[in-house]
């Protein structure tokens, strides 16, 4: 099998495309002027994040969804050419997919609390402190 790459030019440029690209994502990260302005940074874009695995997860799940029918119409017409098994591996992958959304929101308030959680750290009184 042939590389697409032809030569070390080829994949030093397609490097430097990559890491510029990186680099341009988080550029708002890197200037951030504390930690905490980073953190926040970070936080927020956490969101949008979850929001593409979600769209993702769906997209997939009725492509898989679909690619199941077509092999159970194969299987039907020829059942020794297509297995059994694929069809049903493709039938488990797409519910999967299209549950995953249901699962990490179920999963988040198991973990965090369905009100958004509290931030870790010291409350109340100090010792030290007047």
């Amino acid at each position: 099998m042939k590389s697409p790459l032809k030569t070390k030019r080829d994949f030093k440029r397609l490097l430097a495309w990559g890491l510029s690209f990186i680099l341009a994502v988080i550029a708002g990260e890197v200037m951030a002027t504390s930690l905490g302005n980073m953190a926040s940074s970070i936080t927020s874009s956490i969101g949008s994040i979850s929001k593409l695995i979600t769209a993702g997860s769906y997209v997939a799940g009725l492509g898989f969804s679909l690619g199941a029918i077509m092999k159970f119409k194969a299987h039907k017409d020829n059942p020794t050419q297509i297995p059994i098994g694929t069809p049903l591996a493709l039938t488990f992958i797409a519910a999967a997919l299209l549950f995953l959304p249901s699962i990490l929101g179920v999963a988040g308030a198991t973990m965090f609390g369905a009100t958004g959680g509290s931030v870790a750290g010291a409350s109340g009184t100090l010792f030290g402190t007047s």
